[in-house]
């Protein structure tokens, strides 16, 4: 088993781009992985209740089911502190399994990690 961090940077402005972090940690977990989830730049917004409720990128799972799962199986969703202070987002606004985290909880993890994939 090998443990990674996924980050995605893109939001709501590019469905295609922002659905393909939660498939790979979707993929990942699916595969015995251990996974954090990275959420970062304008990604921070899919991390809003509701926010993944229409987003689907082209001929890609709808990001509501990949979340779902994503949720379901225990991944770590880490949203950038200063990225969600930026764009109005609190910790009351998050999804389940959603967490507010800083750069050294970033690098910290990157640095333990044996794979980081970025999106």
């Amino acid at each position: 088993m090998a443990t990674f961090i996924i980050s995605g940077s893109r939001g709501t402005d590019d469905p295609t781009m922002a659905t393909l972090p939660f498939m790979a940690a979707k993929t990942a977990k699916e595969q015995g992985h251990d996974v954090v989830l990275w959420l970062w730049n304008e990604a921070v917004t899919l991390g809003r209740k509701g926010a993944a409720d229409h987003v689907i990128g082209v001929n890609l799972t709808p990001l509501k089911e990949l979340l779902a799962a994503i949720q379901a199986s225990g991944v770590a969703i880490w949203v950038c502190g200063a990225c969600a202070v930026a764009r109005q987002i609190g910790g009351g606004d998050l999804v389940a399994g959603a967490s507010i985290k800083g750069m050294p909880d970033y690098i910290k993890a990157v640095a333990e990690r044996d794979r980081n994939v970025m999106f």
